[in-house]
């Protein structure tokens, strides 16, 4: 046999050995929990025939001191490929190879990609699945970690960074996903905490499960740490490519325009009775949100976190737009701590991204009470403030019923300089709602009156007339118009063209100081 064939011979049996490393009982072990492989998630995720692997020869050194075996791939498959025919760059851990622990050469497989993204200018998408550090490697496999941080912060703002956590992620590699954009989660295979149930155990001598601690709906629904959550690794892979779809690859573009021919000029009727007579009645903002959107498409972000605003993405005339809207159905749509974290990081990454911002206004106001106060809610709301206030995307706001207070102020008003604000005919705009406003100056008129009651509804009333509505705003240009419920999807979408061209100034500074 020649030099030639032999070394073909020789790349092929190395090629074999790292794409089954793990052993086929692994394999099978891996999809008997309804977990798919490293290899079979890219073929997912990424277009038919367009995944290029980098590495595939990459070993460790096999642990402290070398006495330990190494394996081909070291545990992690990375390369470049494309969604949609957009170029990406995906790094997949192989939970069949030492649990998809992490090392030192798996790490530098991880940061070689994530530098080649950096560099290229396209975005990177992790696929977990890991036991954690390699225990085996000691501080080398720390160290590894501390490089892939690096890496996630210098890439933040300016290629999007996607985790997909589809087994275990645990200590110091959840860091990583926690400062990416968006983190997927699987429900009953995906765990993500700091310290897990044994050492819980041992601590608090409270038993708990990993579901429990830190399974996919707990980070979906309580802690905020998952924004979205998946059945499965299929759901979850095709979901990653509908969000790709919405997204520039870096923050010098603009994100790709989808035409899905809804006419820009459509009127929706049904949104002139969306708003009830009796200002204390709730209603869907999804409503609002979907009448208004191309063909009825929105891809909620954090939808099962602080359920009482809204954000996600959609389109209006083909352009991708990030909407927050209050929800009047989830605590009237009221601010507090969790919401306000929630849409104050989806606005930075709209405006890091060149995404216009769409907000919609039903907001009575911050959410009272001491367990609010002393959980931080003048930060929490400030950072909220400083995100819409700092961004420099096109900025369009409709209230469409309740504007009260500084909550009205933080969503986006014309007073922190939005671009364009409409309202609805049935918007309210004042310091405090008619109830509290009229106790408080009809106070006296209210307490000798023979019906007190009937007294405070009749200057309610009168202060509804005088003093909330939109008009009133519009004469002192804080409002650029009211305009009629159905034609709302015309205005955005006009007011979005005429932005097209916006530009901005900064202040020389190295960066502001958002009260984090």
């Amino acid at each position: 046999m020649d030099t030639y064939a032999k070394a073909h011979e020789t790349l092929d049996r190395l090629r074999e050995e790292s794409f089954e490393a793990g052993g086929l009982e692994k394999i099978e072990l891996q999809h008997e929990q309804g977990k798919l492989t490293a290899r079979e998630r890219i073929d997912l995720l990424i277009d038919e025939g367009t995944f290029e692997e980098f590495d595939v020869l990459k070993r460790g050194r096999g642990g402290i001191g070398g006495n330990e075996p190494s394996y081909a791939g070291d545990g992690v498959v990375t390369g470049h490929g494309k969604i949609d025919g957009r170029q990406v760059f995906v790094f997949s851990q192989d939970f069949t190879v030492v649990g998809g622990s992490l090392g030192e050469a798996h790490s530098q497989k991880i940061c070689k990609v994530m530098d080649m993204a950096f560099k290229v200018g396209v975005p990177i998408i992790g696929l977990n699945d890991s036991g954690g550090a390699r225990v085996q490697e000691g501080v080398d496999a720390l160290a590894a970690y501390g490089e892939i941080f690096h890496r996630n912060v210098r890439a933040s703002g300016v290629v999007p960074q996607i985790s997909c956590i589809m087994g275990p992620c645990a200590g110091g590699a959840v860091y990583s996903p926690s400062i990416t954009d968006f983190v997927f989660m699987v429900r009953e295979s995906s765990f993500m905490f700091v310290t897990g149930p044994k050492i819980v155990k041992t601590v608090t001598h409270q038993d708990i499960t990993a579901e429990e601690l830190g399974g996919a709906p707990i980070h979906a629904e309580k802690s905020g740490s998952a924004h979205f959550i998946a059945s499965n690794d299929i759901l979850c892979l095709r979901d990653v490519r509908r969000l790709m779809s919405f997204l520039p690859s870096n923050h010098n573009q603009k994100p790709p325009l989808l035409d899905l021919l809804d006419p820009a000029d459509r009127k929706i009727a049904s949104l002139d009775y969306l708003v009830p007579d009796n200002p204390q009645e709730s209603y869907d903002m999804n409503t609002l949100i979907y009448s208004i959107l191309d063909c009825a498409e929105f891809m909620e972000v954090h939808a099962s976190f602080a359920r009482n605003i809204i954000c996600g993405f959609g389109r209006l005339a083909g352009q991708t737009v990030g909407l927050v809207a209050n929800q009047p159905a989830v605590l009237a749509g009221v601010l507090d701590n969790d919401a306000s974290v929630k849409a104050g990081r989806f606005v930075r990454f709209c405006d890091a991204f060149n995404i216009p911002l769409i907000t919609l206004v039903d907001v009575p106001g911050f959410m009272p009470g001491p367990q609010q106060e002393h959980g931080g809610i003048i930060r929490h709301g400030a950072k909220l403030l400083y995100a819409f206030t700092e961004a420099t995307v096109p900025r369009i706001s409709v209230i469409v019923r309740k504007a009260y207070g500084g909550a009205y102020l933080v969503m986006n008003s014309k007073h922190i300089h939005a671009d364009v604000n409409y309202a609805w005919p049935t918007a309210e705009i004042a310091i405090m709602g008619p109830k509290g406003a009229s106790e408080l100056i009809y106070r006296r008129d209210i307490k000798t009156a023979p019906d007190p009651e009937a007294m405070l509804n009749e200057k309610m009333s009168v202060y509804r007339k005088n003093h909330v509505n939109p008009f009133l705003a519009a004469k002192r240009g804080y409002l650029d118009d009211v305009i009629y419920p159905r034609d709302t999807r015309r205005h955005l979408i006009r007011a979005l063209r005429m932005l097209e061209g916006k530009t901005f100034g900064r202040p020389t500074r190295k960066h502001g100081n958002i009260p984090l």
